[in-house]
């Protein structure tokens, strides 16, 4: 059974992208009517420079939190981001059921919360790491336009190749967050019995270059998810033309594209190195979004 996991697990992965990808699509809607938008104008280009420079400066400011060793700071930024876009999940969901969502949507965070931030085993983790990377991703899809996040989508793939193979900043900055249980990472077991909370505990003692090699669980980052449902959730609002159910042609190419990019990242990671994943989740993304524009006429510009 063990050795099944081990297999299974990298592969299991994809599900949470999907959910993610699903889940988006579901709040894009509510987002749009509440005017929940990171941006106000779609169209324009600076939108994606301007969120690329909001990755850079706070990834430098959270490896310098890590090198400082002041881990708790980082536990208190995240945490009230996690909040919030959990609020506005449940907000903007219920808000159209009820005139007061907004209370039941108060509640439920509170109880989300406590128990990601009191019981943070792995499944609670990767259950609130998809609720928050679908708000995330619906958001920025809504306010994104299909040029800005082309644009986002190639220069964030490139950014990470950097990151991950020349400076490999951002295998340090995955080392110092693992073990602090939050939903920055989907974590999957690869044995039976895997607990994460007890892994955690043994991580923070253990030297950082270890805290990833020597684990019992898949680790797959949650903007991997994210960034790629952008483009997804952007042609979805910003293009027409013919559609499965509640997604157009364009946006459900971008999603297989994303899983055929997944597949191909699958490859060199069961070889056993960490890998730069937007590179080819984007790279996906963007193909197949390409190649649904094409089969139904659809220009995407």
């Amino acid at each position: 059974m063990n050795g099944i996991l081990k297999r299974l697990s990298p592969f299991a992965m994809a599900l949470f992208i999907v959910a993610i990808q699903l889940i988006a699509l579901l709040l894009a809607s509510p987002f749009e009517m509440s005017n929940v938008r990171a941006f106000d104008n779609p169209e324009s280009v600076f939108n994606a420079l301007y969120y690329i420079a909001l990755v850079l400066v706070f990834t430098g400011f959270l490896l310098l939190i890590i090198r400082l060793g002041k881990q708790w700071m980082l536990k208190v930024i995240m945490g009230v981001v996690i909040i919030s876009t959990l609020y506005f999940v449940y907000s903007s969901l219920l808000l159209t059921i009820t005139d007061i969502g907004w209370l039941i949507a108060v509640a439920a965070t509170a109880m989300t919360a406590f128990l990601l931030f009191y019981y943070p085993e792995w499944y609670v983790i990767d259950l609130v790491g998809i609720l928050i990377g679908a708000g995330a991703a619906a958001i920025f899809g809504i306010s994104l336009a299909i040029l800005p996040t082309l644009i986002l989508l190639i220069a964030l793939a490139v950014y990470d190749f950097v990151a991950v193979y020349e400076t490999k900043h951002m295998i340090s900055l995955a080392e110092g967050v693992v073990d602090l249980n939050l939903p920055v990472l989907f974590v999957l077991p690869r044995n039976r019995g895997y607990s994460h909370i007890q892994w955690a505990r043994e991580a923070s003692t253990s030297p950082k270059e270890e805290k990833l090699e020597k684990r019992e669980a898949f680790f797959m980052g949650l903007g991997d998810a994210v960034i790629p449902t952008i483009l997804v959730i952007s042609a979805n609002s910003f293009l027409g033309g013919p559609a499965l159910a509640f997604i157009n042609i364009p946006a459900f190419g971008a999603i297989v594209g994303t899983l055929a990019g997944y597949v191909a990242l699958m490859v060199l990671v069961l070889k056993g190195k960490p890998q730069a994943g937007l590179p080819f989740l984007n790279t996906g993304a963007i193909i197949g979004f390409l190649i649904a524009c094409y089969v139904v006429g659809t220009n995407p510009f």
